[in-house]
């Protein structure tokens, strides 16, 4: 069904098909050219990172942060259940457990009180997932893996543009990683970054994404490593895309007060902006009263042109990962949530028509 205003869809108004052409009229199509090292480096710049690898997604980037910092099998990798399902698939593909904890309920990033509940002498790391453009609570994370010896890996795949005490989320942990999907802030098509301030890391990150190519000799590889690498056609879009990174940025957070200002006579909760950070609005994210309104209220706003997505289903509710145990933040926010549309190219027209459309449906005028 095409959707008079989908959920998310890319702004491609700059130079986009200008790189592409270069890329086409030089053949340097594949993982070598210029626009690679061009948006890596202006990347770090975003997030103030020392080193940045371009990746071909955003999973694949969790995958090979983890198998730099050395996770694989016996070790144990504490995770958001509330969360997209990449989260805790990177950490099987390391060999790894994932261990689960709740939401914190106002944030609804991942819960630090909980944390602590499940360290083990097997946990490794913690992966720190900033949801929906909310970052989560770091200065506590980060004390607990200090503590606990354990490493800080960052899932910045929805927090393009997200601060976190005035710095960009990705700079905290031992390895950040962020995806570039056609829904995400700033899209590559498919594409993703591991980044990190340690050499070493980064050196490790480079050869498990060019299938274990040694670092001094050519065509000799030392270690099993994958083809997880951008190619330059990507990255040339993601480098036409950082030109306007602070355009795309500001038109989210108008849009996301645009929301804020509509639904304020609806009494709807909503995802809020909590404490001294910057929530990008990857997605504005609404809460009704219960799962049964959330299905009537999608489908009349489909009826009406209007695409929405429920929030995460948590992911210890899936049959791979099955757990009895109960994380009731986790499963509330996964059972009530709406992601309403949200790219930047909305007006306030159409956020007005969307709001009207709410209003409509709970006959408030």
């Amino acid at each position: 069904m095409k959707y008079k205003y989908p959920v998310y869809q890319p702004n491609l108004s700059g130079n986009e098909k200008n790189y592409v052409n270069e890329c086409l009229d030089s053949t340097w199509i594949s993982s070598k050219g210029k626009f690679i090292k061009n948006f890596e480096d202006n990347f770090s710049r975003l997030v103030n990172i020392k080193y940045s690898a371009g990746v071909s997604n955003g999973t694949v980037a969790l995958h090979v942060a983890l198998l730099a910092l050395g996770v694989g099998k016996e070790d144990e990798v504490i995770v958001p259940t509330f969360t997209y399902i990449a989260s805790v698939n990177a950490i099987t593909y390391a060999g790894a457990k994932p261990v689960f904890v709740d939401s914190d309920p106002v944030t609804w990033q991942i819960d630090p009180k909980k944390i602590k509940e499940k360290i083990t002498g097997k946990t490794k790391a913690v992966m720190a997932v900033h949801l929906y453009g909310h970052p989560c609570d770091m200065d506590s994370i980060k004390k607990i893996a200090i503590k606990n010896n354990l490493y800080v890996i960052e899932d910045c795949a929805e927090a393009i543009g997200t601060n976190y005490n005035s710095k960009h989320v990705g700079s905290f942990g031992d390895v950040a990683t962020f995806s570039f999907f056609g829904n995400k802030a700033i899209t590559t098509g498919e594409g993703g970054m591991v980044c990190t301030n340690n050499l070493e890391t980064y050196n490790m990150a480079i050869r498990i994404k060019g299938q274990g190519l040694a670092r001094d000799q050519e065509y000799f590889h030392d270690i099993i490593g994958y083809n997880y690498r951008m190619t330059n056609i990507c990255a040339a879009i993601g480098c036409a895309q950082l030109e306007r990174i602070e355009d795309i940025l500001e038109r989210k957070r108008k849009l996301a007060k645009n929301y804020i200002n509509g639904i304020k006579v609806l009494g709807i909760d909503y995802h809020k902006e909590t404490g001294n950070v910057k929530h990008s609005y990857w997605m504005f994210t609404i809460l009704v009263n219960s799962e049964k309104e959330r299905t009537k209220l999608r489908n009349f706003l489909a009826e009406n042109g209007i695409e929405t997505r429920p929030t995460f289903h948590p992911v210890h509710t899936m049959p791979m990962y099955f757990e009895k145990e109960s994380y009731p933040v986790a499963e509330d926010l996964g059972k009530r949530g709406i992601n309403l549309p949200s790219y930047p190219d909305l007006t306030d027209e159409d956020v007005d028509y969307i709001i009207g459309k709410i209003k409509s449906f709970y006959n408030v005028s």
